[in-house]
């Protein structure tokens, strides 16, 4: 590990936090793929599979705020059990209803229920950041860690998940998504020692973390970011499976979480100065542009190589968005805030994958990444349109009182 990433575990109790949020943030990558997958395996119908992977992000899209608000409120261990419990039954409750051939809208009920999971990201985020505050550099480096570490996530859950079932039977990438979420929360919200001091319900006064309006600006930009990103789960396992090799879906889809896990590697031994808001409209509009070369991918290792290179813009930015977060939103909302960008992926996955699974339907694997085109020009354009909110000072009302002396060295994050 390189001397940076090195130091930030110095931090005790930083190796096991940042361990078990791994495990808690696999289903994030697989289970909307296992559910396409698994749906797709059942009846055939891409149209419903793309239905219910919307669903469940949209799911995760409402609940996930306030989920959040309820952690910075009471704590991580208090509220992340009971929910998490509720998500694993709602996904065995899908399980079965899908293994039993039940009516479509049975799938629908728990797909809403499984979108009850937290945001497991935020919350190892936020225990770095209760570690790290003011401290710039390392909170950098810590962000960057969180970022490579979702896309290992991302390399191996598509990988695990949509093989499983495939070669053994379908319900069995969902089936081991909901055990990873178990193990990963309960052993999260074990460390009590690292976990971000809760604030009462009088700190809270102030309403929702989304009257930042720099953090609205990342939201809406993160919807269209989204779309991009679900569009290219459905519409990869789409284009395999027409190419007779739909197992091979997960390998394309590692290959673009390993650029972005490479990327995400360098930028955190990086120290970068100017603005972060500036390399923040760099790269959504790097990964607007890589998205083009999918419109002529005519085989499977021509895609794999232009979703490799458009995977290098994802996990800079993703780091970037968070240094900003940090800026925008007051201290004792930062785990809503940090959610908040989570939400605006999930409706975007939610949208993204439903518009692609309908129109690989109607015309086809080649004709659905055009979604993901749209998608990327519609992310560029929201970021070119809010920019100017995010350069500009930071409200009083936005950050609280207590965190104003750290508004210089956080701007050096990232």
């Amino acid at each position: 590990m390189p001397s940076p990433y090195r130091a930030i575990f110095a931090a005790p109790g930083a190796r096991a936090f940042s361990a078990a949020g791994f495990f808690g943030r696999m289903p994030l990558s697989m289970m909307g793929i296992g559910v396409v997958t698994m749906v797709s395996q059942i009846t055939g119908r891409y149209g419903l599979a793309g239905a219910l992977s919307a669903t469940l992000a949209m799911a995760a899209a409402v609940m996930g705020p306030l989920v959040s608000r309820l952690v910075d409120r009471y704590g991580q261990r208090r509220v992340l059990r009971p929910f998490t419990l509720v998500s694993a039954a709602a996904v065995a409750g899908l399980l079965i209803c899908a293994q039993q051939r039940l009516p479509d809208w049975t799938l629908f009920v728990f797909a809403a229920g499984a979108g009850c999971v937290p945001s497991v990201g935020s919350m190892v985020r936020a225990r770095w950041a209760e570690i790290y505050r003011g401290t710039g550099r390392q909170l950098h480096t810590a962000y960057a860690w969180e970022s490579i570490v979702d896309e290992v996530c991302f390399i191996f859950g598509p990988i695990i998940s949509i093989g499983l079932s495939t070669a053994w039977f379908p319900e069995a990438g969902p089936l081991l998504a909901a055990v990873f979420l178990l193990i990963g929360v309960f052993w999260l919200t074990a460390q009590r020692t690292t976990e971000p001091r809760p604030h009462p319900k009088e700190h809270h006064t102030g309403g929702s973390a989304l009257r930042s309006t720099g953090l609205q600006v990342l939201v809406v930009t993160f919807v269209a970011t989204g779309a991009v990103f679900g569009a290219v789960d459905v519409v990869t396992v789409a284009f395999a499976e027409e190419r007779g090799n739909k197992a091979a879906a997960s390998l394309v889809l590692a290959v673009y979480a390993l650029g972005s896990c490479l990327a995400g590697a360098v930028f955190g031994l990086l120290h970068l100065k100017g603005k972060p808001s500036t390399r923040w409209l760099v790269g959504v509009c790097a990964m607007a542009v890589s998205m083009i070369p999918l419109q002529m991918a005519g085989s499977l290792p021509f895609l794999a190589v232009a979703l490799f290179v458009a995977g290098l813009a994802i996990a800079p930015t993703m780091v970037t968005t968070m240094a900003l977060v940090e800026q925008h939103v007051p201290r004792t909302r930062l785990t809503e805030g940090m959610t908040w960008t989570s939400t605006g992926l999930a409706v975007g996955v939610a949208l993204g994958s439903s518009a692609a699974g309908w129109v690989v339907d109607a015309s086809g694997a080649e004709a659905g990444y055009a979604v993901p085109v749209a998608a990327g020009a519609l992310a560029a354009a929201t970021a070119f349109l809010g920019y100017r909110r995010l350069t500009g000072p930071v409200p009083t009302g936005g950050r609280g009182d207590n965190d104003r002396d750290l508004r210089t060295d956080d701007r050096h994050v990232a």
